[in-house]
C-alpha cells in the first residue's frame, strides 16, 4: 500500500472527518413497551395499533443537538478509530485517528488540531511500508504540522468545516431510515438506506457501492440520552465482495460540556512541507 493510497483511506475506511456540531434539548422517550414497526412516514404496521409518536422522528430529531456544536464523540469502523471533541463556542476541534494496528504493514495515526483560523496535524507512520518510504523522513513525524487553511480547504481528512460539524453526518443518515421500530426506553432498531452515507462522511463511496442493492436495507441500532439526544449509532454492513461484514459504531457524549481544543505548544510547531499535502490529496 502506498503513502498516498493510505492518506485516502481516512475517509475511505469509515473513518470520517472532524465535522461536527451538538445542541437542541430534544425531549423524546421511548416506552418501555416496544412500539410495532413503522415505516420512514411513520406509519404503524399491519399487525400494530398506531404509534403513539413516530420512532423515526425521534431520531430525526436527536440529532438537531449535534448542530450547535459542543459534545465528544468516537468513531469506530473498517479496523479504523477517531474519537475528538467540537467546541463551537471557542471554533475549535480535535481528533485522535488510527488506522491499522501493530501486525499493519502501514499504519497511521493522526492527531489533528482545529483553533480558527489554524489548524496542526501530528502524524505517526509506522510499519514495514513506512521504513522503507524515503518521503516520511521529510514528514517531521512527531511534530504539529500547522497547515496552510488554503490548501486543505474540502479536505475532509485534514479540514475542518464549522457549518458542518458532525464527524458522521448522523442527521443524514437518520432521514435514511427507511423502517425502524422502538425496542425500549430511548432504544430503537431498523433498516436504514446508506447511499448517502458518504455525502454524510460515515463511508466512502466504494464501500456503498460494492454493497449494492444491499445498501438500501442496512440494519442499525441507536440509542438517545433522556434528553432525546443520540447517543449511539451503529450500522451492521453486510459481506460484500471481498469485504467482510463489518460494524461502524458511532458515539456522542458530553453534549453542551465539552471543552476547547488545546493549541499545541509552540516549541512542537512546524509548518507543514508540500509532501504533506500530497499524502492526502
Amino acid at each position: 500500500m502506498s503513502v498516498r493510497r493510505l492518506g485516502a483511506g481516512l475517509v475511505a475506511a469509515a473513518l470520517i472527518t472532524p465535522a461536527l456540531a451538538a445542541c437542541a434539548s430534544g425531549t423524546g422517550t421511548a416506552g418501555s413497551t416496544p412500539s410495532p414497526t413503522v415505516t420512514a412516514s411513520g406509519t404503524a404496521s399491519p399487525s400494530g395499533a398506531p404509534v403513539a409518536g413516530d420512532a423515526k422522528q425521534a431520531l430525526l430529531d436527536s440529532t438537531k443537538e449535534i448542530s450547535n456544536g459542543n459534545f465528544r464523540f468516537t468513531l469506530a469502523g473498517a479496523g479504523s478509530t477517531a474519537e475528538g471533541l467540537v467546541h463551537q463556542p471557542s471554533q475549535s476541534a480535535a481528533m485522535k485517528v488510527a488506522i491499522g494496528g501493530p501486525s499493519s504493514d502501514l499504519a497511521m495515526k493522526l492527531d489533528v488540531i482545529h483553533f480558527k483560523p489554524d489548524s496542526w496535524v501530528k502524524l505517526e507512520l509506522t510499519g514495514p511500508t513506512a521504513d522503507s518510504l524515503p518521503v516520511i523522513k521529510q514528514l517531521n513525524l512527531g511534530k504539529y504540522q500547522h497547515l496552510d487553511q488554503n490548501r486543505i480547504k474540502g479536505n475532509r481528512s485534514l479540514g475542518f468545516d464549522f457549518e458542518k460539524v458532525d464527524p458522521a453526518g448522523s442527521a443524514v443518515l437518520t432521514q435514511g431510515i427507511t423502517e425502524v421500530r422502538s425496542t425500549g426506553t430511548g432504544a430503537y432498531a431498523g433498516t436504514i438506506d446508506v447511499t448517502k452515507a458518504a455525502e454524510a462522511g460515515s463511508l466512502n463511496a466504494a464501500t456503498i457501492a460494492a454493497l449494492g442493492t444491499q445498501a438500501k436495507t442496512v440494519p442499525f441500532t441507536a440509542k438517545v440520552d433522556p434528553q432525546g439526544r443520540l447517543s449511539e449509532l451503529v450500522l451492521q454492513l453486510p459481506a460484500a465482495g471481498q469485504t467482510a461484514a463489518q460494524e461502524v459504531k458511532m458515539t456522542y457524549s458530553d453534549y453542551g460540556a465539552a471543552t476547547a481544543a488545546q493549541k499545541p505548544p509552540a516549541d512542537q510547531v512546524v509548518e507543514a512541507p508540500a509532501e504533506l499535502y500530497s499524502l492526502f490529496n
